[in-house]
């Protein structure tokens, strides 16, 4: 995702009620995200799909890294034969 121009990518609401197309179109070519704003504070996040997928797939990633290492600090590991007999087991009770 690149990063926002202030300049270009915060718009009110009001501006970008009006102007809904264009945005859509400079989105898409500027893969910018767009910031929409009301009363002059943030009110919303304009994406590209793209960038949406990106941001849940990190997530995602991220948070199974910290379940990781919050297992491995309370010592909740197991060895790879472990893995492989519990995983044996599950199968054969499907």
């Amino acid at each position: 995702m690149k990063t926002i121009s202030v300049t270009n990518d915060i718009v009110p609401i009001a501006e970008f009620k009006t102007g809904i197309s264009k945005c859509f179109k400079n989105l898409q070519s500027s893969g910018h995200p767009l910031i929409i704003t009301q009363n002059g504070k943030p009110a919303g996040v304009l994406l590209t799909p793209r960038d949406y997928d990106e941001l849940v797939y990190r997530k995602s990633f991220l948070d199974s890294v910290g379940k990781g290492m919050s297992d491995a600090e309370k010592k909740k590991i197991y060895r790879s034969d472990e893995i492989k007999s519990i995983l044996t087991d599950r199968r054969k009770k499907e």
